[in-house]
């Protein structure tokens, strides 16, 4: 069984709660879930919208139709009747409006506004309302409501759960009396498995605990910065330093600092803020100091539009920084693989001593998705913090910080050690540190840190995923990034469709690729930029092309439908 509900409204009047309640209902009923918010960039006014699929199958992105929309105003009706299925339900609010209603839908009279009115609650109440209602349409029972309202307003007391729970009762058995012939079973599934519902930001912050981050510093920009909340939340239980700096620069320069420490230590931002920190990340390359970098990517450029989604800084991102240097790119596609890439993040940083970009969008960043205990605790248990040639003594006399070394690295002694002392600073140096612009040490150098890139590849480097059977497919889906479950979707509706997800992004193995990418198929280009990002990065690193490309940069994701239609009419 697959449903859909989505509720619109005004901004400032509890979408993004109300969504999420629904989703950690509809989860704890034993559902797969995801979801996934619309809002623009005001705190008042303009239309928010909050929509949650689930499902008792696998659900990686939205579905196509809406079995359930509640209408906090007209605007949220006239938006989005366009994708109502056909029986679906519509719950409104008739001293607001009445909806023209048509084909099989059913309207579902529901008088939030006078039951918040006459309890004397406050207007952004209705959401709780209409979360009862809902509940109550879907077939779940009352004590849903009432378990997942007191753990969200657990903190303000029982005055409050119980005013909250009051209206949602309202809602609730309103429709049980006047509309109970509209019910679905929808939340009738058994109970499964404990799962999570995690939003990509909450499985980043997740992965850099499993991943031993002491540090994590940012200034706020949307979507990346519900991390620092997160993160300083669980600063009791996790001992890590977490920093609300005062402006971008001052962010990366502390987690550089961490990290010149000794402190595995992480930064995140957005395009803009990026833009700031790329001379400081020119720092990290040539002082050899690991640090995470998490860039949840918004259409640009400049401000572009702060709330919506695009994977427009990718190039941005492998060539950040003045100079030649290099830096490793990692792309989840899921709330799974980021807590895995993440924790991995940490690792790499330390190992090859450089900047390691954990690369989002809002798509992912700010949508949520189930993930099931066991396999959190499987990624937990699998991970293993690995500091590659961090020492923190050293054997003999003397100590070279940048030594000369086949694979590219040198040990890095953790400041501190007694009668041990070097140079880390912006300059070219010698092997000990100090400062050189002598022809042979710069060559020495370059070719030293540049050397990191090929024993990563040897190593460290993971080939994309391939989904379904690629024996027998014909069109094969190329992608990366948040937009992994669309795709997967795709593959699941039509035949002889596989799916190639890139994770891992810079540097690309090319001798490794080309056997995947050349075989006599259909190659399709899947992203949400203008201008095929990832596809030109295949040409520059790997010298093949991709010429087929499906592309969407209006601040919206690609959706099934849309990639559907777009492969049929181009065959």
């Amino acid at each position: 069984m697959r449903f859909t509900w989505k509720i619109g409204g005004e901004a400032g009047f509890g979408i993004m709660t109300t969504g999420l309640l629904l989703s950690k209902i509809a989860s704890r009923c034993g559902y797969q879930v995801f979801d996934y918010i619309e809002y623009p960039s005001l705190i008042r006014g303009g239309h928010n919208a909050y929509e949650v699929a689930a499902g008792d199958d696998p659900i990686s992105c939205l579905h196509d139709q809406i079995d359930i929309l509640v209408c906090l105003n007209s605007e949220t009706f006239n938006l989005h009747q366009a994708r109502l299925a056909d029986d679906a339900l519509v719950v409104f609010d008739p001293e607001q409006f009445k909806p023209l209603l048509k084909n099989h839908w059913q309207g579902v009279a529901v008088p939030m506004g006078k039951m918040v009115s006459e309890g004397r609650g406050q207007p952004v109440m209705r959401n709780t309302v209409a979360l009862g209602a809902s509940i109550a349409l879907m077939g779940g029972e009352m004590a849903l409501v009432e378990t997942i309202l007191r753990d969200q307003f657990n903190k303000k007391g029982e005055a409050v759960i119980q005013f909250n729970i009051g209206f949602a009762r309202q809602g609730y058995q309103h429709v049980k009396d006047h509309a109970s012939g509209y019910g679905r079973s929808y939340l009738a599934a058994p109970q499964s498995a404990a799962q999570l519902v995690l939003s990509g930001n909450e499985a980043f912050a997740l992965g850099a605990v499993v991943g031993d981050c002491r540090c994590y510093v940012a200034y706020p920009m949307t979507p990346a910065s519900s991390v620092l909340t997160v993160l300083a939340a669980w600063q009791a239980q996790t001992g890590m330093v977490v920093r609300h700096a005062e402006d971008e620069l001052a962010a990366i320069n502390t987690a550089i600092g961490a990290g010149f420490a000794g402190a595995r230590s992480a930064v995140g931002t957005s395009g803009g803020g990026f833009a700031l920190m790329v001379e400081t990340i020119s720092l990290a390359g040539v002082s050899e100091t690991p640090v995470v970098i998490f860039l949840a990517q918004r259409p640009g450029p400049a401000t572009g539009m702060p709330t919506w989604t695009e994977q427009g800084d990718l190039l941005f991102a492998v060539h950040a920084g003045h100079g030649e240097f290099p830096k490793i790119v990692l792309a989840p596609g899921d709330v799974a693989e980021m807590v895995q890439l993440t924790a991995q993040a940490f690792n790499l940083a330390d190992i090859y001593q450089l900047p390691v970009i954990v690369m989002s969008e809002m798509y992912l960043s700010e949508s949520h998705a189930t993930l099931s205990q066991t396999e959190l605790d499987r990624i937990i248990s699998d991970y293993q913090v690995k500091r590659g040639k961090t020492i923190t003594k050293v054997d003999g006399s003397s100590y070279q910080r940048y030594k000369i070394s086949p694979d590219g690295i040198s040990e890095r002694l953790i400041p501190g050690t007694a009668d041990f002392y070097f140079q880390a600073n912006s300059y070219e140096h010698k092997e000990d540190g100090h400062t050189s612009e002598a022809a042979a040490d710069r060559v020495a150098q370059v070719d030293k840190r540049m050397r990191k890139l090929t024993t990563y590849l040897s190593q460290d480097y993971q080939l994309p995923t391939l989904y379904g059977d690629w024996q027998k497919a014909k069109t094969v889906l190329v992608g990366w990034g948040g937009i992994k479950g669309i795709l997967l979707e795709v593959m699941r509706r039509l035949p002889d469709v596989a799916v190639m997800h890139f994770h891992h992004l810079y540097p690309l193995a090319a001798d490794r690729l080309k056997p995947l990418l050349t075989q006599d198929k259909r190659y399709v280009l899947i992203e949400n930029n203008a201008t095929g990002q990832f596809g030109k990065l295949l040409l520059q690193e790997a010298g093949l092309a991709v010429g087929e490309k499906i592309l969407r940069y209006d601040g919206r994701p690609l959706t099934v439908g849309e990639i559907m239609k777009k492969l049929s009419q181009s065959v």
